[in-house]
Protein backbone atom coordinates (compact mmCIF):
# COMPACT_ATOMS: atom_id res chain seq x y z
CA UNK A 1 0.00 0.00 0.00
CA UNK A 2 1.54 3.35 -1.02
CA UNK A 3 2.49 5.76 1.66
CA UNK A 4 0.05 8.97 1.71
CA UNK A 5 1.11 12.29 3.16
CA UNK A 6 -1.63 11.70 5.65
CA UNK A 7 0.75 8.83 7.02
CA UNK A 8 3.73 11.30 6.93
CA UNK A 9 1.47 13.67 9.01
CA UNK A 10 0.01 10.76 11.64
CA UNK A 11 3.65 9.65 12.04
CA UNK A 12 5.05 13.03 12.80
CA UNK A 13 2.21 14.34 14.95
CA UNK A 14 1.86 17.73 12.87
CA UNK A 15 -0.93 18.65 9.86
CA UNK A 16 -1.01 17.89 6.27
CA UNK A 17 0.12 21.44 5.56
CA UNK A 18 3.25 21.34 7.83
CA UNK A 19 4.35 18.27 6.07
CA UNK A 20 3.58 19.89 2.43
CA UNK A 21 5.75 22.79 3.98
CA UNK A 22 8.78 20.61 4.49
CA UNK A 23 8.22 18.70 1.06
CA UNK A 24 8.19 22.45 -0.76
CA UNK A 25 11.62 23.50 1.10
CA UNK A 26 9.26 25.74 2.77
CA UNK A 27 11.34 28.72 5.09
CA UNK A 28 8.08 28.52 7.67
CA UNK A 29 9.07 25.66 9.70
CA UNK A 30 11.22 25.39 12.73
CA UNK A 31 14.05 22.86 12.85
CA UNK A 32 12.69 20.65 15.06
CA UNK A 33 9.55 20.16 13.24
CA UNK A 34 11.01 19.70 9.91
CA UNK A 35 13.29 17.24 11.88
CA UNK A 36 10.59 15.08 12.97
CA UNK A 37 8.76 15.41 9.45
CA UNK A 38 11.83 14.46 7.34
CA UNK A 39 12.32 11.40 9.97
CA UNK A 40 8.89 10.30 9.15
CA UNK A 41 9.11 10.07 5.73
CA UNK A 42 12.76 8.65 6.07
CA UNK A 43 10.81 5.76 7.96
CA UNK A 44 7.59 5.16 6.06
CA UNK A 45 9.72 5.28 2.93
CA UNK A 46 7.99 7.88 1.53
CA UNK A 47 8.73 9.85 -1.37
CA UNK A 48 6.34 12.06 -3.59
CA UNK A 49 5.81 11.48 -7.06
CA UNK A 50 8.37 14.28 -8.46
CA UNK A 51 7.03 14.20 -11.97
CA UNK A 52 3.91 15.36 -11.12
CA UNK A 53 4.83 17.33 -8.36
CA UNK A 54 7.35 19.64 -11.11
CA UNK A 55 4.46 19.86 -13.84
CA UNK A 56 2.14 21.36 -10.95
CA UNK A 57 4.81 23.37 -9.95
CA UNK A 58 6.18 24.30 -13.23
CA UNK A 59 9.90 23.74 -11.99
CA UNK A 60 12.54 20.97 -12.53
CA UNK A 61 13.72 21.60 -9.11
CA UNK A 62 17.91 21.50 -11.16
CA UNK A 63 20.00 24.52 -11.07
CA UNK A 64 23.29 24.61 -13.31
CA UNK A 65 26.84 26.03 -11.94
CA UNK A 66 29.01 27.27 -14.34
CA UNK A 67 32.77 27.67 -13.82
CA UNK A 68 35.58 28.11 -16.19
CA UNK A 69 37.18 24.81 -14.94
CA UNK A 70 36.91 21.96 -12.32
CA UNK A 71 40.53 21.02 -11.74
CA UNK A 72 40.90 24.00 -9.12
CA UNK A 73 40.73 24.44 -5.59
CA UNK A 74 38.50 27.02 -5.66
CA UNK A 75 36.21 26.21 -7.81
CA UNK A 76 36.06 22.46 -7.17
CA UNK A 77 35.30 23.69 -2.82
CA UNK A 78 32.71 26.12 -4.18
CA UNK A 79 30.91 23.53 -5.89
CA UNK A 80 31.12 21.44 -2.80
CA UNK A 81 29.53 23.44 -0.87
CA UNK A 82 27.05 25.13 -3.63
CA UNK A 83 25.74 21.09 -4.16
CA UNK A 84 25.28 21.08 -0.39
CA UNK A 85 23.04 23.92 0.16
CA UNK A 86 21.01 23.16 -3.14
CA UNK A 87 20.09 19.96 -1.56
CA UNK A 88 18.51 21.38 1.45
CA UNK A 89 16.35 23.88 -0.69
CA UNK A 90 15.60 20.22 -2.67
CA UNK A 91 17.76 21.02 -5.93
CA UNK A 92 19.58 18.89 -8.04
CA UNK A 93 22.86 20.97 -9.18
CA UNK A 94 23.77 20.21 -13.06
CA UNK A 95 27.75 21.33 -12.66
CA UNK A 96 29.38 22.93 -16.14
CA UNK A 97 32.47 23.56 -16.85
CA UNK A 98 32.92 25.78 -19.90
CA UNK A 99 37.13 25.18 -20.27
CA UNK A 100 36.92 28.64 -22.40
CA UNK A 101 33.82 27.32 -24.40
CA UNK A 102 30.99 30.35 -24.76
CA UNK A 103 28.92 28.11 -26.49
CA UNK A 104 28.40 25.95 -23.29
CA UNK A 105 27.21 28.95 -21.04
CA UNK A 106 24.98 29.55 -23.95
CA UNK A 107 23.32 26.39 -23.67
CA UNK A 108 22.72 26.89 -19.95
CA UNK A 109 20.92 30.19 -20.70
CA UNK A 110 19.16 28.32 -23.48
CA UNK A 111 18.14 25.55 -21.24
CA UNK A 112 16.67 27.92 -18.12
CA UNK A 113 14.59 29.80 -20.70
CA UNK A 114 13.12 26.73 -22.69
CA UNK A 115 12.52 25.67 -18.64
CA UNK A 116 14.67 22.62 -18.83
CA UNK A 117 16.57 23.76 -15.27
CA UNK A 118 15.20 26.38 -13.30
CA UNK A 119 17.95 28.80 -12.79
CA UNK A 120 22.29 28.72 -12.71
CA UNK A 121 25.66 30.54 -10.82
CA UNK A 122 27.53 31.98 -12.98
CA UNK A 123 31.55 32.22 -12.27
CA UNK A 124 31.91 33.47 -15.95
CA UNK A 125 34.79 35.00 -18.62
CA UNK A 126 32.71 35.46 -21.26
CA UNK A 127 30.32 38.38 -22.38
CA UNK A 128 26.03 37.61 -22.94
CA UNK A 129 23.72 39.47 -24.30
CA UNK A 130 22.62 41.13 -21.04
CA UNK A 131 18.50 41.21 -22.56
CA UNK A 132 19.09 37.23 -22.31
CA UNK A 133 20.35 37.21 -19.13
CA UNK A 134 17.46 39.34 -17.73
CA UNK A 135 14.71 37.11 -18.66
CA UNK A 136 16.46 34.37 -16.65
CA UNK A 137 16.77 33.04 -12.59
CA UNK A 138 20.39 33.97 -12.79
CA UNK A 139 23.03 34.84 -9.86
CA UNK A 140 26.95 35.48 -10.15
CA UNK A 141 30.05 35.25 -7.85
CA UNK A 142 32.14 38.63 -9.00
CA UNK A 143 30.90 38.62 -11.83
CA UNK A 144 28.31 42.32 -12.25
CA UNK A 145 26.14 41.20 -15.08
CA UNK A 146 23.64 44.13 -14.75
CA UNK A 147 21.01 45.81 -12.75
CA UNK A 148 18.82 42.97 -12.24
CA UNK A 149 21.23 40.33 -11.31
CA UNK A 150 22.30 39.63 -8.21
CA UNK A 151 26.01 38.90 -7.24
CA UNK A 152 28.27 37.71 -4.19
CA UNK A 153 31.67 39.16 -3.55
CA UNK A 154 34.16 39.69 -0.93
CA UNK A 155 35.52 42.76 0.05
CA UNK A 156 38.17 42.65 -2.83
CA UNK A 157 39.58 46.42 -2.48
CA UNK A 158 40.10 46.54 1.81
CA UNK A 159 41.33 43.11 1.51
CA UNK A 160 44.10 44.33 -0.97
CA UNK A 161 44.63 47.61 0.39
CA UNK A 162 45.63 46.16 3.98
CA UNK A 163 47.76 42.60 2.87
CA UNK A 164 49.92 45.42 0.51
CA UNK A 165 50.02 47.83 3.69
CA UNK A 166 51.45 44.71 5.47
CA UNK A 167 53.70 43.82 3.45
CA UNK A 168 55.12 47.96 3.62
CA UNK A 169 54.80 47.89 7.33
CA UNK A 170 57.17 44.71 7.14
CA UNK A 171 59.97 46.57 5.24
CA UNK A 172 59.13 46.06 1.39
CA UNK A 173 59.62 49.07 -0.99
CA UNK A 174 58.94 48.03 -3.90
CA UNK A 175 55.93 46.03 -4.40
CA UNK A 176 54.62 44.40 -7.70
CA UNK A 177 51.49 43.05 -8.31
CA UNK A 178 50.34 40.00 -10.51
CA UNK A 179 47.25 39.04 -11.36
CA UNK A 180 44.23 37.81 -14.46
CA UNK A 181 42.16 40.61 -16.05
CA UNK A 182 38.38 39.84 -16.14
CA UNK A 183 37.49 39.94 -19.64
CA UNK A 184 33.41 41.31 -18.19
CA UNK A 185 32.83 43.45 -15.53
CA UNK A 186 34.27 42.15 -12.28
CA UNK A 187 34.45 42.88 -8.90
CA UNK A 188 38.48 40.91 -9.08
CA UNK A 189 39.33 44.81 -10.87
CA UNK A 190 39.22 46.37 -7.56
CA UNK A 191 42.34 44.20 -6.36
CA UNK A 192 44.21 46.06 -9.33
CA UNK A 193 42.61 49.52 -8.49
CA UNK A 194 43.64 48.58 -4.58
CA UNK A 195 47.21 48.10 -5.65
CA UNK A 196 47.45 51.41 -7.53
CA UNK A 197 45.92 53.52 -4.67
CA UNK A 198 48.64 52.04 -2.34
CA UNK A 199 51.35 52.62 -4.71
CA UNK A 200 50.41 56.10 -5.13
CA UNK A 201 49.75 56.68 -1.47
CA UNK A 202 53.46 55.62 -1.18
CA UNK A 203 54.87 57.28 -3.58
CA UNK A 204 56.39 53.77 -4.84
CA UNK A 205 56.89 52.66 -8.57
CA UNK A 206 54.34 50.60 -10.12
CA UNK A 207 55.11 47.26 -11.13
CA UNK A 208 51.98 45.39 -12.26
CA UNK A 209 51.17 42.70 -14.75
CA UNK A 210 47.76 42.08 -15.28
CA UNK A 211 46.51 41.08 -18.66
CA UNK A 212 44.29 38.22 -19.86
CA UNK A 213 45.77 35.00 -18.85
CA UNK A 214 44.23 31.54 -20.12
CA UNK A 215 44.69 28.81 -17.36
CA UNK A 216 48.10 27.06 -17.83
CA UNK A 217 49.91 29.98 -19.01
CA UNK A 218 50.66 31.07 -15.80
CA UNK A 219 54.73 30.13 -15.83
CA UNK A 220 55.30 32.29 -19.03
CA UNK A 221 53.83 35.20 -16.60
CA UNK A 222 55.57 34.58 -14.05
CA UNK A 223 59.28 34.43 -16.32
CA UNK A 224 58.54 37.82 -17.17
CA UNK A 225 57.29 39.59 -14.45
CA UNK A 226 60.79 38.52 -12.96
CA UNK A 227 62.70 39.12 -15.99
CA UNK A 228 61.32 42.76 -15.59
CA UNK A 229 61.36 43.22 -12.48
CA UNK A 230 63.72 41.51 -10.77
CA UNK A 231 64.54 43.61 -7.76
CA UNK A 232 60.99 43.61 -6.39
CA UNK A 233 60.85 42.75 -2.56
CA UNK A 234 57.13 42.13 -2.17
CA UNK A 235 54.68 40.91 -4.96
CA UNK A 236 51.05 40.56 -4.33
CA UNK A 237 49.06 37.64 -6.74
CA UNK A 238 45.35 37.43 -7.10
CA UNK A 239 44.85 33.93 -7.27
CA UNK A 240 45.38 30.39 -5.89
CA UNK A 241 47.51 29.01 -8.96
CA UNK A 242 49.57 32.06 -10.04
CA UNK A 243 50.85 32.26 -6.36
CA UNK A 244 51.87 28.39 -6.27
CA UNK A 245 53.43 28.80 -9.87
CA UNK A 246 55.42 32.33 -8.59
CA UNK A 247 56.50 30.61 -5.09
CA UNK A 248 58.35 27.96 -7.09
CA UNK A 249 59.70 29.98 -9.34
CA UNK A 250 61.53 32.90 -7.39
CA UNK A 251 62.58 29.58 -4.71
CA UNK A 252 64.25 28.16 -8.08
CA UNK A 253 66.00 31.33 -8.67
CA UNK A 254 67.34 31.51 -4.92
CA UNK A 255 65.43 34.31 -3.69
CA UNK A 256 65.54 33.99 -0.03
CA UNK A 257 61.60 34.00 1.09
CA UNK A 258 60.51 36.41 3.37
CA UNK A 259 64.13 37.68 3.36
CA UNK A 260 64.64 39.22 0.45
CA UNK A 261 60.92 38.88 -0.60
CA UNK A 262 57.67 38.81 0.39
CA UNK A 263 54.71 37.14 -1.21
CA UNK A 264 50.79 37.50 -0.30
CA UNK A 265 48.15 35.76 -2.63
CA UNK A 266 44.04 36.65 -3.00
CA UNK A 267 42.26 33.25 -2.76
CA UNK A 268 43.64 31.28 0.28
CA UNK A 269 43.31 27.83 -0.25
CA UNK A 270 47.42 26.71 1.02
CA UNK A 271 46.33 25.01 3.82
CA UNK A 272 43.43 23.35 3.32
CA UNK A 273 45.53 21.49 -0.10
CA UNK A 274 48.71 20.97 2.18
CA UNK A 275 50.71 23.24 -0.32
CA UNK A 276 53.46 25.78 0.95
CA UNK A 277 52.31 28.65 3.69
CA UNK A 278 51.49 31.16 1.74
CA UNK A 279 50.28 34.17 3.40
CA UNK A 280 46.99 34.87 1.87
CA UNK A 281 43.76 36.43 1.83
CA UNK A 282 41.37 33.75 2.33
CA UNK A 283 38.05 34.42 0.95
CA UNK A 284 34.77 33.05 2.92
CA UNK A 285 34.27 30.10 0.08
CA UNK A 286 31.70 27.92 2.05
CA UNK A 287 29.52 31.25 2.94
CA UNK A 288 29.91 32.61 -0.80
CA UNK A 289 28.71 29.29 -1.87
CA UNK A 290 25.83 29.35 0.69
CA UNK A 291 24.36 32.57 0.08
CA UNK A 292 24.53 32.45 -3.37
CA UNK A 293 22.45 29.34 -3.73
CA UNK A 294 20.21 31.53 -1.61
CA UNK A 295 19.69 34.42 -3.49
CA UNK A 296 19.06 31.76 -6.53
CA UNK A 297 16.42 29.75 -4.85
CA UNK A 298 15.31 33.57 -4.48
CA UNK A 299 15.07 34.51 -7.64
CA UNK A 300 14.03 31.28 -9.04
CA UNK A 301 10.37 32.51 -6.99
CA UNK A 302 10.35 35.52 -7.66
CA UNK A 303 11.40 37.41 -4.71
CA UNK A 304 13.28 40.30 -4.29
CA UNK A 305 16.97 40.09 -3.81
CA UNK A 306 20.05 42.62 -3.13
CA UNK A 307 21.85 43.51 -6.02
CA UNK A 308 25.40 43.04 -4.36
CA UNK A 309 26.39 41.35 -1.36
CA UNK A 310 29.65 41.75 0.11
CA UNK A 311 31.48 38.97 2.44
CA UNK A 312 34.50 39.48 4.69
CA UNK A 313 37.90 37.94 3.73
CA UNK A 314 40.46 36.50 6.34
CA UNK A 315 43.78 37.41 6.29
CA UNK A 316 46.14 34.85 7.22
CA UNK A 317 49.80 35.26 8.25
CA UNK A 318 52.57 32.58 6.54
CA UNK A 319 55.81 31.76 5.80
CA UNK A 320 55.92 34.58 3.33
CA UNK A 321 56.07 37.57 5.09
CA UNK A 322 58.20 38.88 8.14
Amino acid sequence: MEVTIKDVAKYAGVGIGTVSRVINNEKAVGEKTRKKVLEAMKALNYSRNNMAFRLRKNETRIVALLVPIINHPFFAKLAYYVEDEASKFGYSVLLVSSQQKVGKETEIITKIAQREIDGAIFVTHFMHEEQDLQKCPIVSIDRRFGDNIPYVTSDNYQATVNAIEYMIERGATKIGYIGSKPLVSSEVSERERAYLDVMAKHNMPICLVNEVIQHEEEQAVVQNFMQKYADVDGVFISGYTMSQVFYDHVVALGKQIPNQLQIVSYDGMFKQWGSNNITSVEQPIEEMARKVVGLLVDKIHGKETALRTVLPTKFVPGTTTK
